[in-house]
């Protein structure tokens, strides 16, 4: 599978010099945007030399600056099909099931060969942080995992919430939110300007997010502490969420290790009120 820009940064952003960090960083922040522009324009948001984002460009693979600019403007494209475009456009036969079983574990495999273990187990711990409270939101269609996982945690830990209805009531629970706390979003193509809205508004309150996407990476990034990109194209007409559910309960497992000792005990007076 072709890994998209930002999987490729992932990937390799460990090995840049400092500038190349600064230009990557801006381009994961402005998703893909700042990267259609002229290299002139890239180089002055990201505070680097011209030289430094053509080096950026080749270190990711890219021979040129305008084969760096068409991969984006085909991740773009991608971004934003409709699933009618889909549907009219199918990838596989009419009820074959092996194509999608095949995409969605290629998806699964994708997504964490390109999420590290060091990511993981910061997050991890971002989660098991008893200090502040855990907020959990999703889109329209993405939703149910942050109900999932919002699910287990509350059994593990206190001041768990999931954040259900309408915008209004989201944004009332801001009021609620500060710097020791964590929200986490589910939000894949095509994005939700409802959830990029709320998520700005967290930021500004000093809210540390936690975004679960897709690979065309939703805007909230630019707002998020931590991103996880998981694949989410499959031979339909509608996204799949498999390989963003495995990541949510890789975890809840991590998450439920590191606080073992209380989690057990909370699990245990749980049981005794049932």
């Amino acid at each position: 599978m072709i890994s998209s820009i930002a999987e490729l940064i992932s990937d390799r952003i460990g090995t840049m010099p400092a500038g190349e960090r600064r230009a990557a960083q801006t381009l994961i922040a402005n998703y893909p945007l700042i990267g259609l522009k002229t290299v002139a324009e890239f180089s002055t948001a990201a505070g680097v030399s011209s030289p430094t984002i053509l080096r950026f460009v080749s270190r990711l693979g890219f021979q040129n600056y305008p084969e760096f600019q068409s991969a984006l403007q085909d991740e773009l494209a991608a971004q934003l099909q409709s699933p009618a475009s889909r549907t009219l456009n199918p990838a596989s036969p009419s009820g074959a099931v092996s194509p999608m079983l095949e995409a969605t574990l290629d998806n699964m495999r994708e997504t964490f060969r390109h999420l590290s273990d060091r990511q993981l187990a910061d997050i991890a711990a971002r989660l098991a942080d008893r200090r502040g409270k855990t907020f959990l939101i999703g889109g329209r269609f993405t939703d149910p995992l942050a109900r999932y996982m919002a699910a287990h945690l509350a059994i593990i830990q206190p001041d768990v919430y999931h954040l259900a209805g309408q915008e209004s009531i989201w944004r009332d629970r801001l009021i609620d939110m500060g710097k020791r706390d964590v929200l986490v979003i589910f939000d894949i193509r095509r994005y939700q300007d409802s959830l990029v809205r709320f998520a700005q508004t967290a930021h500004q309150r000093g809210v540390q997010i936690v975004l679960f996407t897709d690979q065309w990476l939703s805007p909230i990034a630019r707002f998020a502490r931590h991103v996880i990109a998981g694949r989410t194209g499959v031979p339909s007409a509608w996204d799949s969420s498999a390989a963003l559910f495995v990541v949510a309960e890789t975890l809840i497992g991590a998450v439920t290790r590191q606080l073992e000792a209380d989690s057990a005990r909370r699990i245990r007076d749980l049981e005794s009120l049932r």
